[in-house]
């Protein structure tokens, strides 16, 4: 006899400590990744197949397909990546979540404790980091068997409850109805509990107890693809146009292929039932159903690795279609950077991957407005005042920049589940950015100079005018060469950064003697003399905070100056 209040709380029980379990898989092997995440993220190109690798990669880490299409939908919105590579890493995404599957069709379920009584005293306890995100992969294995236990043995009594199989019956997947009710529920579900995982998980453990046969599961599974798409549109709701365009892309892929899965349902259960050892219906002297989760697993893995590869050559088309569905709105502006996502649902190594593209967006920024203020400083260009227009604007760009920059990783690191490693970096970041948007106040600072001279009409001698720019272009050369380092992560440049930057304090006393010279003999004027002063401590500030710059990156391999 069934008890449904029992049933319910043991259900849902084993679901909380599968869902707690997965999420301490994801932060475990994101800690035990190191720069993998981030370096996936930055070799993503044009080319399609590394993108769906980098797609495939990445979800495997986190075991989440949402969370990584949430990711790229961010990055889409910020700029930091094009339709078609978004589109890509989609389509590796959707093959990477299919390893959940093969996690659970493991028969180990019933040393699910074992792993945790293994694990869970070198996660506590442990000083190493290491030790303690792989003995948290140990509990979180775990804890995802124990949970899929309890909720196997919650599901039980409904296979002999007349009520639930005479609806199992009606949705028994072998009519076109029937099938696409299988599917809306699953798909409805999915949109629920906002992880396509958990549902699976739930899928699995009705199947094993042979509640529902394959075809109601693979059915079900086929509903799971699509509503796991929701979580992507909900991320591009209020994004650039961009955005939108990526989270359609992800659902109209998985509607699709959907489509032609249902159009040959039994066909493909049937080839699966054939392809996959063991019988589906075997059932062991426990009542259970021992292979029926191999092949639940293997049809969700053989639907999103066939779509792909047939999808891959037709990138450009999907990419033409989504285009049509989300066109630009005419007069749309192009929208400041902006994170989707509350820091909370985002994994903390991919938030902090996320925070170093948007610093090297910002360190190209900051170049362009060290760039253009040397472009102002030449007297005789005709249209100079444009480049202190520019200059201006990439200084309240940063501004902004630099705000949510902090904002963001600070809320991040709030959420918890950082390493001690993940957080210094993370806060390293926060000081890198305070330092770009230093060094661009510090590039308007010098253009209002520059202005003062025009609005009073005032100028240099020649040699004041070589002398200061010569100095800018020393100073623009050092911020290049500290922003190659940072790109790059040469942290072996650390003593010529040093070398370099007293250099650049040497000749700074040069220019200010001779400053001091000119003014002696009456070559320069008081109000000159003044500016020429002020435009010299502006580039040495700028100077500054680029050693500063380069500290924040590698502060646990600099030097003290």
């Amino acid at each position: 006899m069934i008890e449904p209040f029992k049933m319910g709380y043991t259900a849902i029980g084993g679901l909380g400590v599968f869902i707690i379990g997965m999420k301490y898989l994801s932060d475990s092997l994101q800690s035990l990744s190191g720069g993998l995440i981030r370096k996936a993220i930055s070799s993503v190109t044009t080319n399609r197949f590394l993108a769906v690798i980098v797609g495939l990669v990445i979800t495997c880490f986190v075991q989440s397909s949402s969370i990584t299409t949430v990711m790229v939908v961010g990055l889409t919105n910020a700029g930091l990546m094009q339709l078609s590579q978004a589109i890509g890493v989609i389509l590796g995404a959707n093959i990477g979540t299919t390893i959940t599957g093969w996690i659970l069709a493991v028969k180990v379920g019933k040393y699910g404790l074992l792993l945790i009584a293994v694990g869970v005293f070198p996660m506590l306890f442990s000083k190493n980091d290491r030790i303690s995100a792989t003995a948290k992969v140990l509990v979180a294995l775990g804890m995802i068997f124990f949970g899929l236990e309890i909720m196997s043995g919650a599901f039980k009594p409904l296979r002999s409850d007349e009520g639930f199989m005479n609806l199992m019956l009606t949705l028994d997947a072998q009519s076109l109805l029937s099938i696409l009710g299988c599917v809306a529920i699953g798909c409805v579900m999915t949109m629920i509990i906002q992880s396509s995982s958990a549902m699976l998980g739930i899928t699995i453990a009705l199947a094993l107890t042979g509640a529902i046969p394959l075809y109601t599961a693979v059915a079900l599974v086929m509903g799971e693809n699509i509503g796991t798409t929701i979580t992507a549109q909900f991320a591009a709701i209020g994004g650039s146009v961009s955005s939108r365009r990526a989270a359609m892309a992800h659902s109209v892929f998985n509607v699709l292929g959907v489509v032609i899965i249902v159009a040959i349902f039994s066909t493909y259960v049937d080839m699966i039932e054939r392809f996959v050892p063991g019988a589906s219906s075997f059932v062991d002297a426990d009542g259970n159903r021992p292979y029926i989760a191999a092949h639940i697993a293997m049809a969700h893995t053989f639907f999103n690795v066939t779509a792909t590869i047939v999808m891959l050559p037709l990138l450009n088309q999907l990419a033409e279609l989504v285009t049509r569905i989300v066109p630009e709105k005419a007069g749309a502006a192009q929208g400041a950077f902006k994170y989707l996502g509350a820091p909370g649902t985002i994994p903390v190594a991919m938030g902090i991957s996320m925070v170093f593209e948007e610093l090297k967006k910002m360190q190209g920024r900051v170049h362009k407005a060290l760039r253009h203020a040397a472009s102002f400083a030449q007297r005789d260009l005709k249209g100079r005042d444009r480049f202190y227009q520019k200059v201006k604007s990439i200084e309240d760009e940063t501004d902004v920049m630099q705000h949510e920059i902090t904002t963001f990783t600070v809320s991040l690191m709030q959420a918890g589940g950082a390493s001690k490693a993940q957080s210094d970096r993370a806060y390293s970041f926060v000081r890198a950015a305070d330092e770009l948007e230093s060094i661009a106040d510090y590039a308007a600072n010098f253009c209002s100079y520059v202005k003062r001279l025009d609005k009073h009409e005032l100028d240099f001698s020649a040699e004041a005018w070589k002398d200061i720019l010569n100095y800018h272009q020393e100073v623009f050369s050092f911020y290049n060469q500290v922003c190659k380092a940072f790109n790059n992560e040469d942290v072996s440049s650390t003593r010529k950064i040093y070398d370099e930057a007293t250099r650049l304090n040497d000749l700074a006393d040069e220019v200010r003697k001779a400053h001091l010279d000119r003014m002696k003999d009456g070559s320069c004027a008081a109000l000159p003399a003044l500016t020429f002063s002020d435009m010299a401590v502006a580039l040495r500030r700028i100077k500054n905070h680029t050693v500063n710059l380069h500290e924040a990156l590698f502060a646990e391999t600099s030097m003290p100056a």
